[in-house]
Order: C-alpha cells, then sequence, then structure tokens
C-alpha cells in the first residue's frame, strides 16, 4: 500500500510593513530518536550548515536555493529587501548569507549586511554585479567573506559558500 505525502509548502514570515518573506520548506525525512538513544540524541541543529539568501531576482533565488540545499545546506529563507534581511537574519541566525547588493526597498544589500553584522557577527559572501571600488569600501566594516560577481554558474556559488563556511567555522554539508 502507497501513501502519499503532501509537500511541504514554504512558510511565511509577516513583517510589519505587511510584505512576506518566504522561508524554505523543510525537505526529506526526518531523524526521530529515543531520549536514550545516543546515536542521535545528542545531534544540535548547528551541526547543518545554515545560509540565508538575500537576492530580488526570484528565478536567481529559486535557482540558488535549488543548488546549495542539493550540495547539502540548509537555506533557512530569502529575502527580497534589506529589512527582509535583517528581521530573517536576526531570527534564523544562519552561519553566513549570500548578499545581493540591489535589493527591493531603499536600502541596498550593504546596509543589511552591515546591520546584520553588527547585531550577530553574521558576515556575508556578495554576490552581485557591483563590485567596485567604492562599493567595497563601503562594505569593508562587515568583513565581507568575498564577493561573487554576477553573472556566475551555480556549481562557483557552491564553492564560494563551501570556502565562506569554511572562513566562519561553521559545518561541513553531509552530502
Amino acid at each position: 500500500m502507497s501513501v502519499s505525502v503532501p509537500k511541504p509548502q514554504p512558510k511565511r514570515l509577516q513583517l510589519p510593513n505587511a510584505s512576506t518573506v518566504r522561508l524554505a520548506a523543510q525537505s526529506g525525512p526526518r531523524r526521530l530518536f529515543a531520549r536514550d538513544e545516543s546515536s542521535g540524541a545528542g545531534r544540535a541543529a548547528a551541526a547543518v550548515p545554515r545560509v540565508l539568501i538575500v537576492e530580488d531576482d526570484f528565478l536567481v533565488s529559486a535557482e540558488m536555493e535549488a543548488e546549495l540545499e542539493s550540495a547539502g545546506y540548509s537555506v533557512v529563507g530569502i529575502a527580497t529587501s534589506a529589512e527582509e534581511a535583517v528581521t530573517l537574519a536576526l531570527a534564523e541566525q544562519p552561519h553566513l548569507v549570500v548578499m545581493d547588493i540591489r535589493l527591493d526597498g531603499a536600502r541596498d544589500g550593504i546596509e543589511a549586511a552591515l546591520e546584520i553584522y553588527q547585531a550577530k557577527r553574521i558576515r556575508s559572501l556578495f554576490a552581485s554585479a557591483y563590485a567596485d571600488a567604492e562599493t567595497r569600501r563601503r562594505a569593508a566594516p562587515c568583513e565581507p567573506l568575498g564577493w561573487l560577481p554576477k553573472p556566475y554558474p551555480m556549481s562557483v556559488l557552491v564553492l564560494a559558500v563551501r570556502e565562506a563556511m569554511r572562513a566562519v567555522g561553521g559545518p561541513e554539508p553531509k552530502r
């Protein structure tokens, strides 16, 4: 007998200005362990490398999410504006943020990265077409993990995230 299980829908985070942020849905089976079972009882949530994507292009962010998750990373959310990025980063506390610079809204990715860094010391890997000297100077206070110039192949994104994760001492993906 075959049982069909519906795919979980992404959660939405309601912000004060009535915009929404798409949170990544959990995918795959979950392991459950008895309290006394030593093989899994102590596994911490921090053992999964957690990444926040900040990108205002839906197709690009969806491709980034799919590629990172298939490489073993947990995408904790996708934000399209600086305000959403800060809210998600403070709530989800990822190991790192993949940050675009030009975003929806009045503030840009550098301002969001700086606020996130000052609040939680979470660093960003900038993935943007903008990497001129002035942009890099503005971003310097948030200690960027690197610059990934657009356009880039998704395989390069995964390599850049892997290196950035090592730089922050984050866990390795389990795949």
